[in-house]
């Protein structure tokens, strides 16, 4: 579920958990805060249900929410400038190479492209920032998303014209 409206960081957070409070529904969980555990690198969790995942994510501009009976990470930005030294810093050289290829105006779009698609993996996986994220890697075919870990699919949205970027990544088994 994905939901775009600009409120400030306390409200994003506010929003994005009423998100997960309508995911939730379904699996006839009336979802508050104080439901959450967390992992060791801070993934937050359902104390009682660990049957259920779920991953939030917030931005300015744009909340996201994916609920799942897999593993799972999501991943939300607004396209904004990329910050050179940042890529350097994530990217895998393949993905250099991609990027660098891409002309002036297509690399903003794919830079978060392609950071939403890391963070999503991180945040399945419950590393969070401490996985180096140079490591995984993704490609782009039409619409197919490769990744040098065969354990997640992964799908993603571009919204509004590329002002927005949502990337999801499920683990395939279990």
């Amino acid at each position: 579920m994905i939901s775009l409206k600009k409120i400030d960081k306390k409200e994003q957070h506010s929003h994005a958990h009423n998100l997960l409070k309508e995911c939730l529904k379904p699996f006839d969980i009336e979802y508050c805060e104080s439901m959450l555990k967390f992992g060791e690198h801070g993934k937050p969790e359902l104390k009682d249900r660990g049957d259920i995942h779920f991953n939030l994510s917030h931005a300015d501009g744009i909340a996201a929410c994916i609920v799942s009976e897999r593993e799972c990470g999501i991943d939300c930005e607004a396209v904004r400038e990329y910050r050179p030294k940042v890529a350097q810093r994530v990217f895998t050289p393949e993905e250099l190479k991609m990027f660098e290829s891409a002309s002036e105006n297509e690399r903003d779009l794919l830079f978060f492209q392609l950071w939403t698609l890391k963070e999503s993996f991180i945040k399945a996986v419950g590393r969070g920032l401490s996985y180096p994220m140079n490591t995984v890697g993704f490609s782009f075919e039409g619409d197919t998303i490769s990744c040098t870990d065969n354990n997640y699919s992964f799908r993603q949205y571009i919204l509004r014209d590329g002002e927005y970027v949502v990337s999801v990544c499920e683990r395939i088994n279990g």
